[in-house]
């Protein structure tokens, strides 16, 4: 059914994605399906790294640990973006559909007053996207 699975990672909350993370990794493994840790970051340095470089180091090291952990091959894309903040849900828009994506797992978070007035990333991305999309809180 799935061919191809992707998963949007903060690198500076991997914390909050235990359960997108082995949902993802299950419907990876029920499916025979690849799945791909997607990560968006600046040119400039975050609270995650210096620069791209020392980002995808990061991000390897993540995808190593998760790939051990729920024993499924994951691979790493990462998008470099001018201003991630603004750009983040077209950022990664664009890159599930490059690579092909036929169904995305987001981790989601308890709504706060933010959400009322703002739509999160993964209910933007549910709501405008041509893509399956399965949000988990």
């Amino acid at each position: 059914m799935y061919q191809n699975i992707a998963l949007p990672v903060d690198l500076a909350h991997t914390d909050r994605l235990d359960k997108a993370v082995t949902t993802a990794a299950d419907l990876a493994k029920h499916y025979s399906a690849s799945l791909t840790f997607v990560a968006v970051t600046a040119a400039t340095p975050s609270e995650v790294a210096h620069n791209p470089s020392e980002f995808s180091s990061a991000l390897d090291n993540y995808v190593s640990e998760q790939s051990v952990a729920h024993g499924v091959n994951i691979t790493a894309k990462i998008v470099i973006s001018h201003d991630p903040a603004v750009e983040l849900d077209e950022a990664l828009s664009n890159a599930f559909h490059e690579s092909g994506v036929d169904l995305v797992v987001m981790a989601s978070h308890v709504p706060g007053f933010r959400e009322y007035v703002f739509a999160s990333n993964a209910g933007y991305l549910a709501s405008h996207s041509d893509l399956s999309v399965l949000v988990v809180r």
